[in-house]
């Protein structure tokens, strides 16, 4: 607003009030009207002319807000500037979090691109997936599974071990076995299936024991059915309550005893699994598993099992799981070298009852020479030091396939008691018969 005196017709003093300011305005108002108008001077008016002149200033400095005129101004404002940065940078957040999403990254190494911890912390941000709806085939084997895993088992007075032998031919350590064996007759029963060659039997322990046999064939398939094969055998006896798989290169790390003890005498199997980012571990993945097996449940582990009978019932039962390892995990299928054997049943125990194994085997093999099978002990290798050595390991330890080469570490734990991993060991060539026949009763003694 302009507020000029009332009858100054050169408006020399002009007082801006803003609009807004509406009790100023209101005052000013209520001032005018209420103002003398006797002390305005008024050149057009007859009088004025007798006025002296100090009265005329006296009259003007007299002037207050009460004889002011209050005359409506526009008042220029800048225009807003908006904050257009925030809006993109916003926006682009907004769409790669709904890209990363619905298209979830296919490789590990692109989460690192983000974030060192890799894709966690995508998933740490990100809502959870809604439930998948699962197949007519998926819904029939979880409902056996779960029948089977929740079943109370008969008990019985005999409880043996299963000591199931995968073997291309002869057994080198047949007489190791024997002297393993003896004086525990009740407590055990031994299966063999010879792929290649029937082999000759030094031991009475395992004459007549030989089950019908088919080709083996390393990375296929084939090596799941043979070990299929000396569980349906074995589970034809109700007594055997645990199952052990085995090599022909092979041998016991401690007296039957101890053994027995610590496999009978606890509720889970034991079952190397572990989660390997690299080209040797989910490199090896196939989508044409989906939808049944994706590829944040695909595990590796070595094939040397111990089960309970509850988790040999299921193995066998299971059809679905199996025939997508049949179909799409095997050497050159895509350019990738899928070993079943190290696959199926390490990802079939993840899925299905991942709380129910122990995530290691209790088979020791030495993989420190990093190449596509583990080291051989020779004659000169057996000695009392290296196979103490293997029955004071108390951690197991995997390393990842990927450029991390990531140790995963965790102790071996016996009901909650931190106890020797392992049990047996391989791989022994036949010709180190004699020094571990020599050594057996000094190493297995605890």
């Amino acid at each position: 607003m302009v507020i000029t005196p009332t009858g100054i017709k050169n408006a020399e003093n002009v007082v801006l009030i803003d609009e807004d300011d509406e009790g100023t305005e209101s005052m000013a108002s209520d001032s005018i009207s209420k103002s003398p108008s006797l002390l305005v001077p008024d050149n057009d008016n007859p009088l004025h002319e007798d006025v002296p002149e100090w009265m005329k200033t006296s009259q003007v400095w007299r002037l207050g807000m009460g004889d002011m005129q209050i005359l409506p101004v526009a008042r220029h404002r800048p225009p807003l500037r908006r904050p257009t940065w925030i809006i993109v940078l916003v926006s682009m957040v907004s769409l790669f979090l709904v890209c990363a999403y619905i298209y979830p990254p296919q490789s590990r190494n692109a989460c690192y691109v983000f974030s060192s911890r890799g894709c966690q912390v995508l998933t740490d941000w990100l809502p959870p997936a809604p439930a998948r709806e699962l197949t007519d085939e998926e819904i029939a084997s979880r409902v056996v599974i779960r029948e089977i895993l929740s079943a109370s088992l008969t008990p019985t007075k005999k409880a043996k071990i299963a000591f199931m032998f995968l073997t291309p031919g002869p057994l080198p350590f047949e007489k190791l076995w024997d002297k393993f064996f003896s004086g525990h007759e009740d407590r055990f029963s031994v299966y063999v299936h010879a792929s290649k060659e029937k082999p000759v039997h030094v031991s009475r322990y395992f004459v007549n024991q030989d089950i019908r046999s088919d080709q083996v064939i390393w990375g296929k398939i084939s090596m799941i059915d043979a070990e299929r094969r000396l569980l349906a055998n074995a589970l034809r006896d109700p007594d055997n309550q645990h199952f052990v798989l085995l090599s022909d290169s092979c041998v016991p790390l401690y007296k039957f005893d101890y053994i027995y003890h610590y496999l009978m005498f606890t509720n889970i199997s034991y079952v190397d699994c572990f989660y390997d980012p690299g080209p040797h571990g989910n490199g090896r993945y196939s989508e044409h598993m989906l939808p049944e097996v994706e590829m944040k449940d695909f595990r590796k582990g070595a094939q040397w099992f111990s089960l309970k009978r509850q988790h040999a019932l299921i193995v066998l039962a299971d059809s679905l799981y199996y025939s997508k390892f049949r179909d799409y995990c095997k050497p050159g299928l895509e350019g990738k070298n899928c070993i079943a054997d190290e696959h199926y049943l390490p990802t079939f125990f993840n899925m299905v009852d991942p709380g129910g194994i122990a995530n290691w085997s209790v088979t020791h093999v030495d993989w420190s020479e990093r190449k596509w099978h583990p080291k051989l002990y020779r004659s000169q290798d057996v000695t009392y030091d290296l196979l103490r050595n293997i029955t004071s390991i108390n951690l197991s330890i995997h390393v990842t396939s990927d450029e991390k080469k990531e140790e995963q570490i965790q102790p071996c734990l016996w009901n909650g008691i931190t106890r020797p991993c392992y049990l047996f060991a391989r791989k022994f060539h036949k010709e180190t018969i004699d020094d571990l026949l020599q050594l057996f009763s000094n190493y297995t003694a605890l």
